[in-house]
Parts: structure tokens; sequence; C-alpha cells
């Protein structure tokens, strides 16, 4: 999502997933191979970038902010995003032509265990996770597993994600250099939480994720999650993980306070605004930069009769511009999110034209929609429906939908020019017009004198 903003403001397109375009047709290929061995891609894909534990010690967080702010064009902007990250807020940004510092990042560790076992996982990942934490004293680590979307991955590394608890310097240089005097900070604040258990001041250890199984189904078990492991063969018929004895931001999505704080001790040294964004889930701001982009194509004359669902990582906020198209953001491609975009297209004027793109997981995992299910979706298009991989059979194998996506958008014909940034007024406009969207909150917390 950093690389998708960050190439719109330099003014590139985002084709698979910021990776080397090089390796599409090696990603295509897998196309060809039998479930089992897409499998150990899934695999040996996530290895490929995972840390060995013995290196926790030697990771310094300053320098990955360095190379964040580096990889935005260095110019004057009215405001700046910092915190929560969610695929709306890059249209967002987009729209309104400014970077976002994430607060959140991820390290993928390297581990063996098995992924039904969750207080293995946590207990293994405690020396590396303290040694993190006492090379980085800035920063507090949610250790998460979940055995559900990411069982493939957890056989083989561990989900450490990092909050910054304060900007830092490479941050606080980056808003001191590009933002204009008075301007804006923008507090990208998920409210969503989880029940953790602590292992440390600023460590705690998160089972379960957001997506299809409940938090409840993770803590306690059910129906489904039974299921679930008697197809996977697993020896139990529900996780035991460690007791939660606390609850905290959830690990991906949440926004950690501290950094809120700092954010307006640094915007009253300096006389910046500070305005949050708050919403209750990762998703709930969606509609509402949906709607923005319709309102934005009619006040261009553009028609805005085209929607390009998007599902977590996969998306392409360039392409979606110069080719008029409304993005939705879906958080993954669980039962949650089919929800959100149903709900959206039952309360909307009708779309001509519905693209649908999937993040592909390789897990059968509980809460997951069939691809049926999908298929209603696009079926709603009033002309042309489109999945926008190869085979919406294959869900959720299909890894090679990351080398497809961008394609499928650059086949779409009509092009428009790239417009200038609307303007935090003409945003403030849009909202007072539509009225209040449910779990979204647009706040002023302070305009120094």
């Amino acid at each position: 999502m950093l690389t998708a903003t960050a190439r719109y403001l330099r003014g590139e397109q985002f084709p698979a997933l910021g990776q080397p375009t090089g390796l599409k047709p090696l990603v295509k290929l897998t196309d060809r191979l039998p479930r089992r061995l897409r499998e150990i891609a899934f695999i040996g894909s996530g290895m490929t970038e995972a840390v060995s534990s013995r290196r926790m010690r030697h990771i310094d967080v300053e320098r990955v902010n360095e190379w964040v702010v580096g990889e935005y064009p260095q110019r004057s902007y009215p405001a700046v995003v910092v915190g929560s990250s969610c695929g709306a807020l890059v249209h967002l940004c987009a729209a309104l032509g400014i970077p976002w510092l994430p607060q959140t990042f991820f390290i993928p560790v390297r581990q063996w265990v098995h992924p039904d076992d969750p207080t293995g996982a946590m207990r293994r990942g405690l020396r590396p996770g303290r040694a993190l934490l006492d090379a980085n004293p800035d920063i507090q680590l949610h250790h998460m597993h979940d055995a559900n979307q990411d069982r493939l991955m957890v056989r083989a590394l561990t989900y450490f994600r990092y909050k910054r608890r304060v900007l830092g310097p490479a941050y606080e240089r980056f808003l001191h250099s590009t933002l204009r005097p008075g301007g804006t900070i923008i507090i990208s604040d998920c409210r969503r939480r989880w029940r953790t258990t602590t292992l440390g001041s600023r460590h705690v250890f998160q089972h379960g994720a957001v997506g299809g199984a409940t938090e409840e189904e993770f803590h306690e078990g059910g129906d489904r999650v039974a299921e679930y492991l008697h197809r996977y063969d697993s020896p139990v018929r529900r996780w035991h993980g460690p007791e939660p004895d606390s609850v905290s931001p959830e690990a991906e999505w949440g926004f950690a306070p501290a950094l809120g704080e700092d954010i307006e001790r640094f915007a009253r040294q300096h006389g910046y605004q500070v305005r949050r964004l708050a919403f209750d889930t990762p998703a709930k701001p969606s509609p509402m930069v949906a709607d923005l982009y319709r309102w934005w194509y009619q006040r261009r004359r553009i028609p805005a009769n085209r929607l390009f669902v998007e599902s977590f990582i996969v998306l392409e906020p360039w392409w979606t511009l110069r080719t008029g198209t409304v993005p939705f953001w879906m958080t993954f491609n669980m039962d949650p999110s089919l929800r959100d975009v149903q709900n959206y297209l039952d309360d909307r004027e009708p779309f001509d034209d519905i693209d649908l793109s999937l993040f592909q997981h390789g897990v059968e995992a509980v809460g997951a929609p069939s691809s049926d299910d999908w298929r209603a979706v696009i079926a709603r298009a009033r002309r042309r429906g489109r999945y926008v991989g190869q085979d919406l059979d294959t869900y959720p194998y299909e890894m090679s939908i990351f080398a497809r996506y961008d394609e499928a958008l650059r086949e779409i014909p009509a092009r428009y020019p790239m417009p200038g940034a609307l303007t935090l007024d003409e945003f403030d406009g849009f909202l007072a017009e539509r009225g209040d969207y449910p779990g979204v909150r647009w706040e002023r917390l302070s305009v120094p004198a």
C-alpha cells in the first residue's frame, strides 16, 4: 500500500504488487501446477521474504522509516497522513495528492511450527521478539498467529508486526521539509482491537486476525472451526492458544494511540493543524472513498459507471483514475468483505461495469465465500461483470492474479486526463453534502494560532 501510494505520487503505475514485472511470466505459469504444488509455491514465496530470528537485534526501525520517506517525491504537500493502513486510504491519498506514512510494519520471521499450535508459536517468538524490542525502544510489538487465512505461511514463518510509538527523526524531517507552513497532519486511526496475551510492557501476542473466522471462534472454537480442522487433517478440533489478559490495537490494522500523542506534540511545536480520520474497522472508509470518486468524476463530467472491487493489496490507484473507475476496497476475500460490497451495491445506483479482484492466499478458510458468491457480485453489473484473474473456479489458489490485475485494467478502453488533486476544503464539502458515513469520523483536533 505504501509503494502503491508513492508510485502514484511519482506518476507511476503499480503492476505486480510492486514486484519486478519480469517475474510476471513465471507467476502466470503457476496456473499449470496442481493444487499441492501451488501450495508449495505459496509457502516458498513467503519463505523468500522471511528474516532469520537471529537478525532481530540487528534491525533498526529508523532505517525503515528512512526508506519510507525516500519513496516519496520531495516536494511541498498541503497535508500528510500518518497511521493505520487501509486500501481505501491509498485512493484517498491519491485523490488529495498527499503521502501516507505507516505506523505498522510487518516482519516475517523464519519459524517452523505446526499451524494449529498458537501457544508453541508464541513461545518460539519470545526470544526474537525481545531482541527486536531491546534494539528499538520506540516501538511496540504485536506477534500474530492466524492458522485460518495464513495456514500455509505459518508453517514456515511467524508474523511480527511492530507499531511506532513516536514519529522518529526520519518522519519528523520529512514532515518539516515537505509539509507546507500551517499544513495538516491527518491521523489515520483504525479503532479495531483484539484480545491479546501480554508478554512484556511493549509486547503482546495476538491469536487470530481480522477475516472470516470471528475472534470468538479463534479463542473458543465452534462447528465451523472443527470442520475446517478436520478437512485439513489437523490433530485438534479447536485451537488452544494462550489465555488473553488484555485488549490491544489489532496487530495488522489497529492504531496505537501513543503515536497520536506524539503527532499532536510535533504539530504544536511547528504550527501544523491536526485532523483525525477515525474508523471502526479497516473497511469502513471504503463506501466513503468510492462515493468520493463517483462525485469527483461527475464534477469532471466523466461517466461514473465503472466499479473496481479491490481485495487487500491487489489495488491500482494510477489506472483507477486513468480509466475513470470507482474503487471499492475490501479488507480481504472473506464473508465480511463479501457483505461489505453487497451492502454497497444494494444502497447505490447500479454500475454498468464491475471488475473484481480477489487476493489469493491458498487456503479454504473458515468464512471463505464460494466462487459462485463472487460471481453473484459481478453479475450485478448492468453491462459487464468481470473477474480480473484467469479463472474464478481456482479461487483461492490462483497466484497468477498478482500478475494479471493491472493488465485487466489496462484493457479498459476509456482514458481520461490525470486530474489535479482535490483540496481538503473540497473533501470537506463532499462530506458536508453527503452526510455521515457509519463507522467513520472526520475530526479536527487542533488549529494552532
